[in-house]
């Protein structure tokens, strides 16, 4: 029963009595009864009075209560002459005021952090308690080269591969630096907020894939001149003199003379495969920026083919080329991406050995080259270094090949991958091609 109920009834039990106090002295003395009438009148008129005083601040807190439960900040109350109810309304509406305020200032904040997250460069997935996905900005859905739609609600294990086997294993408030497909360098760091008394967690994502690149070009850049500089004064000095022994030669015995040439002949060719060496690293320094025109893929990746067909068919190796429909036309160097593709081509063919299949395939929505190779596959320790220069897997390579790769393509501004699943034993090296 509510406390309204309660003071009715209470009322209406008293000015019963009262009539019936009233009806029994009618019959003794009629001024005692105008008296008792005009008694139950004024308990009316002051019982009205006080049911007011007291009922109509419960009626505005009830309205109030409402009006927050609402989440309505807008209504006020106006004073109605009391004091006391006057001094509550006051309360209320400072109170109501300062909700207001402090909401407005929440939803601005709020609203500028959305802006914030959604425009930063840096990559942010913010995660619930039990690590799973909640939001995703912008730059995080490029690095991670999924949808949002497809993030959203999943476990940080359940990431892509390489993503995933790092996230999970990165504690709150530490920070970890790892590379995706051997290509593009991320350093991620976590950290944790509270809303709302909980704690939730957030991964930020900084790719330094630029920087990185740009730091081990002036290194590589100025440790290739200095050597090319010293080898090749070297060599040439030395080539001059052992030209100039070779005048000697007919002053031996016929029984020294043949050694002679052949130690001779054995030092100026090693000369000359060392100035060689030295060169093939100074063309990684010496690409120039590229000139790029229109140029027809499909004709240029024919061309290629035809050109490796002989070592194909010696390998017995199948070069199957899946071209769109369409022609697909590229503002590129082509000088230098016939370059890309022949280094690729050919790590594909010593990947594969003897007897496989090489696919060539092409789209055009998004542009995009891809070429796969059945080959042994390449072991994940690996990945990560293959685009690290002077890397290499071979037992006499120079690891200059794929370091020149990367540097025409992202000369280029051509996006690129490589991916290898070895238990399947195969490898895709993918270009794609914006704009």
């Amino acid at each position: 029963m509510s406390l309204r109920t309660k003071f009715i009834l209470f009322a209406v039990v008293i000015h019963l009595l009262l009539a019936i106090m009233a009806y029994f002295l009618l019959k003794e003395n009629v001024y005692l009864f105008l008296g008792m009438e005009v008694l139950i009148i004024g308990s009316i008129f002051i019982t009205s009075q006080l049911y007011t005083t007291f009922f109509k601040p419960l009626s505005l807190i009830r309205a109030g209560i409402q009006s927050i439960k609402d989440k309505d900040f807008s209504t006020k109350f106006m004073g109605v002459g009391q004091k006391e109810l006057d001094e509550l309304i006051n309360v209320y509406n400072r109170m109501i005021d300062q909700l207001r305020h402090e909401r407005v200032a929440q939803a601005e904040k709020h609203y500028f952090l959305e802006k914030l997250i959604h425009a930063s460069p840096a990559g942010i997935l913010l995660l619930g308690f039990d690590n799973q996905v909640e939001h995703v900005n912008p730059a995080a859905e490029l690095y991670l080269q999924k949808p949002t739609g497809s993030l959203i609600g999943k476990h940080i294990s359940q990431l892509p591969k390489v993503w995933a086997e790092q996230l999970t294993q990165l504690q709150t408030g530490s920070s970890i630096t790892f590379r995706v497909n051997g290509i593009r360098t991320y350093r991620c760091h976590r950290a944790h907020f509270l809303d709302r008394g909980f704690q939730h967690y957030f991964v930020l994502i900084e790719e330094l894939t630029d920087a990185i690149l740009k730091n081990e070009r002036q290194a590589y850049e100025k440790v290739i001149r200095m050597m090319s500089h010293e080898v090749n004064n070297s060599a040439g000095a030395v080539n001059s003199i052992l030209g100039s022994l070779q005048y000697y030669a007919p002053q031996l015995t016929l029984d020294h003379r043949e050694d002679f040439d052949n130690a001779l002949q054995v030092a100026i060719d090693r000369n000359t495969n060392l100035s060689r060496f030295m060169a093939n690293f100074a063309n990684v320094v010496r690409i120039p920026q590229p000139k790029k025109v229109k140029t027809d893929l499909h004709e240029m990746l024919r061309n290629m083919s035809l050109l490796m067909q002989p070592e194909f068919q010696r390998r017995n190796i199948a070069c199957n080329l899946q071209l769109s429909p369409q022609p697909l036309t590229i503002l590129l160097d082509q000088q230098q991406l016939e370059q890309v593709l022949l280094n690729v081509l050919k790590n594909a063919m010593e990947a594969i050995g003897e007897n496989g299949e090489i696919t060539i395939n092409t789209q055009l929505s998004p542009a995009q080259l891809t070429i796969t190779d059945t080959g042994s596959g390449i072991p994940e320790s690996v990945q990560a270094s293959l685009f690290t220069p002077f890397f290499s897997t071979k037992e006499y390579g120079q690891g200059i090949g794929l370091t020149m790769v990367r540097e025409i393509l992202v000369n280029h501004g051509f996006p690129f991958t490589l991916e290898s699943d070895q238990e399947m034993g195969v490898t895709r090296f993918s270009v794609s091609f914006p704009g």
